[in-house]
């Protein structure tokens, strides 16, 4: 049971790991939006945006 003082730092700090691990804080696109424009998405995806990786190659 953490204090409400306590869940803001703890929060804070799982905010600076997820930064320091790549995340971003852009919101995802609304690809349902008639103003998503597929093109753009992926232009900045390329430059450093979220993508995904492969973690894992074996046959697990």
């Amino acid at each position: 049971m953490l204090s409400p003082h306590e869940r803001f730092l703890e929060s804070a700090r799982l905010w600076e790991t997820y930064l320091s691990l790549g995340g971003s804080l852009e919101p995802e696109p609304d690809t349902q939006s008639p103003f998503f424009d597929p093109e753009e998405w992926r232009e900045n995806a390329a430059h450093g945006g979220a993508s995904v990786h492969i973690l894992r190659r074996s046959g697990i």
